[in-house]
């Protein structure tokens, strides 16, 4: 279906539970469920002691049904779309892999978020030299990653979160991997970090919040946040080749902070480079 509609129905019913709703002209009936707090009713008025209102049905746009649309990470069972397009971004970026990051806390590992990593299909066409090669190969070769990396197309990796997080905590995290892998930080890469700190800076990360980190090329990478599904603007402008690499690094390096997610994008790999 490809865009939301809407049809004005009247229904009758006793019970404030389920309903059918009936179409007045084609009397087509319609599964319809109530919620406690009236958005979905228009109007409601009692007649012979049932309830009769009218509503809205929208139908609802193909990103939102179908599980062909969505992959699920299987440990947090956070669903991700198989496409994005993001801002900043030239064309849609298509789902590689997805996997989770766990945190212990005295022995006991808690799942903080889920992640999936986002390219350009266009990237496929320069990975050649590895089509063929099993998932345990693609794997330990650093240089594939490498290879993705820096090619000048775009790559998103999309964090959503399984817990309520305050941004400092968040940021304090992921400095904590980046600062390690940027021996002799330049004035531009504590400029990019400041700027970087300052998008979760004072913000209650609440549970399903998505934060969007975008290389646009090897030098420059976008964050973008959302609370409410898809981002509609940049947060912030990251300009730092040294603090890009870091990222990425992080996630698709020798020892990365998320194993499962490295895993499931070198499965991915191998089914595409087949």
């Amino acid at each position: 279906m490809a865009a939301a509609g809407a049809i004005s129905v009247w229904i009758s019913t006793s019970t404030p539970k389920k309903i059918t709703a009936f179409n007045s002209k084609s009397r087509i009936s319609y599964p319809v469920k109530l919620s406690r707090n009236g958005i979905y009713p228009l109007s409601t008025f009692e007649k012979n002691g049932q309830h009769e209102q009218n509503f809205t049905i929208k139908a609802a746009a193909s990103s939102s049904v179908g599980s062909a649309e969505y992959t699920e990470e299987p440990a947090t069972k956070v669903k991700f779309q198989r496409s994005l397009s993001l801002p900043g971004c030239s064309t849609s970026l298509s789902l590689l892999g997805t996997g989770y990051r766990e945190k212990i806390f005295a022995i006991i590992g808690v799942k903080v978020y889920a992640a999936g990593l986002y390219v350009n299909d266009s990237v496929f066409s320069r990975l050649d030299a590895w089509r063929g090669r099993s998932a345990a190969d693609i794997q330990q070769d650093p240089s594939l990653f490498n290879k993705i990396f820096e090619a000048d197309l775009e790559k998103s990796l999309l964090i959503v979160l399984v817990r309520d997080i305050d941004g400092k905590t968040f940021w304090d995290a992921l400095d904590e991997a980046i600062s390690p892998r940027i021996k002799s930080p330049t004035a531009d890469d504590k400029s990019a970090l400041s700027t970087f700190r300052g998008v979760f800076q004072g913000k209650p990360l609440k549970k399903e919040t998505s934060i969007f980190l975008t290389w646009i090329d090897p030098t420059k990478m976008l964050v973008s946040l959302s609370f409410d599904g898809m981002p509609s603007l940049v947060d912030a402008t990251i300009e730092s080749p040294n603090v890009a690499s870091a990222l990425f690094d992080i996630f698709l390096g020798d020892d990365p902070v998320s194993p499962t997610l490295k895993a499931s994008v070198t499965k991915g790999l191998e089914a595409t480079l087949k």
